[in-house]
């Protein structure tokens, strides 16, 4: 028995290795269905192999894949894996085929309903209710199993002591390897867009200094030519586009400079009340043209030292996303600054578009935007300007019913 419980351990862990060695580096939408393949794989596996009682049940681990499916994929992920164990357990045959529909179907409406809550949990919240959630399934089959033992022999106990540890053992280790693949994936993200953002910071830095110099002359230069009184007419229209070209050049390069090091002429230190009142009152105007409802709270006395200016570009990029986001239709905007524990919280919600989940992963990358005008600077920036005050953002976004952006900032 014990043997056949080391060989289920066993197929728990193929999905994991499987999807390290080949698959980590995938698109996301591309490595869902992997996983759950391979989930239905180890479930048909477990079921192949299951431990054999002399009373005539089996024991094995095939839920231990269900769970954590319909635990982190809900209800549309886990029915492939509910759908195959039972079509394979009729193919099975043998006593106990409604048993195991009747159970089966309770799991699959139960567990996948607290699917959101579940995800919303801290890293070891998620690992002790999946553990809970593993203890209590296989002790409701057992407690059930228990009413054909008569008395309760030594099988039967030896049967619940393995049969418990390992599936609440199992579960700790899958749910810790997730965990861990989980993080690693989120860190090696972060450090990769740290190193994008100094290098273009540096970039953008030295090339805008050297081309704001050569612009500057000749904009000085042209304004002189511009009051003399020897052009013609027709002359000075051109000299006055010039200029304004130049300008709009002027504001290119600004925007390159946004992306620099902090200036120390410009750095605070404070809880963001100003910028955030200031960037209020700027942007109702714009969002009131486009039939565009903001709705602002401040509830923060947290401060912290960053650029004043930087902090400023970047919520004015972030709100006029928002609004140019529900520019067709109206709706509202959302600004809620908070603290939280030792943190201060930036909450920016629209009503829009909303994004594909591909496109939120590709935001804040070089020259990406969603918009078809757009150069995809202005989220570079806010991802840029977030990284040097050491923060971090979440977006959560869904087609056609909105984007929030939670950026959080550790004082």
């Amino acid at each position: 028995m014990f043997e056949t419980l080391l060989l289920n351990f066993l197929f728990i862990l193929l999905p994991v290795v499987i999807f390290l060695i080949f698959f980590e580096n995938r698109p996301n939408s591309f490595n869902k269905i992997i996983l759950i393949f391979l989930s239905t794989v180890t479930m048909v596996l477990c079921m192949t192999i299951p431990i054999k009682l002399k009373v005539g049940f089996n024991v094995d681990l095939r839920y231990i894949p269900i769970i954590v499916v319909a635990l982190f994929g809900g209800y549309k992920k886990v029915f492939p894996l509910y759908v195959v164990l039972n079509v394979y357990r009729y193919y099975l045959g043998g006593d106990g085929i409604l048993q195991s529909f009747l159970y089966s179907t309770g799991v699959f409406i139960l567990l996948p309903a607290f699917s959101q809550r579940f995800k919303q949990l801290s890293s070891k919240r998620r690992i002790s209710t999946a553990a809970l959630v593993s203890f209590l399934n296989v002790g409701v089959y057992l407690i059930s199993l228990s009413f054909y033992f008569n008395p309760l022999n030594r099988e039967f106990w030896t049967l619940t002591f393995y049969t418990l540890t390992t599936y609440t053992g199992m579960m700790i280790i899958i749910m810790v390897l997730i965990e861990q693949i989980v993080t690693n994936s989120k860190n090696r993200e972060r450090f990769l867009q740290s190193e994008r953002l100094n290098v273009v910071s540096e970039l953008s830095a030295s090339v805008s200094h050297e081309i704001r110099n050569p612009l500057t002359v000749t904009s000085g230069f042209l304004q002189l030519l511009s009051e003399s009184k020897t052009i013609s007419h027709e002359e000075r229209r051109y000299v006055e586009l010039s200029l304004q070209e130049l300008n709009r050049a002027e504001r290119i390069v600004s925007n390159y400079l946004s992306l620099a090091k902090p200036q120390s002429e410009n750095m605070v230190y404070s809880d963001f009340k100003e910028e955030a009142e200031y960037i209020k009152d700027l942007i109702i105007p714009y969002a009131t043209m486009h039939q565009v409802e903001v709705q602002f709270c401040f509830n923060n006395t947290l401060k912290k030292r960053y650029d004043k200016n930087q902090i400023q570009q970047c919520l004015i990029n972030l709100l006029k996303n928002g609004i140019e986001a529900m520019k067709d239709k109206g709706g509202t905007l959302i600004i809620d600054i908070f603290e939280q524990k030792q943190n201060i919280v930036f909450k920016i919600s629209d009503t829009g578009i909303g994004m594909t989940k591909e496109e939120i992963l590709r935001l804040g990358k070089p020259y990406y935007s969603t918009k078809e005008e757009g150069t995809g600077l202005g989220m570079l920036m806010v991802y840029s300007t977030v990284n040097k005050v050491k923060g971090k953002i979440e977006v959560e976004s869904e087609k056609g019913r909105g984007t929030t952006f939670l950026i959080t900032i550790p004082v």
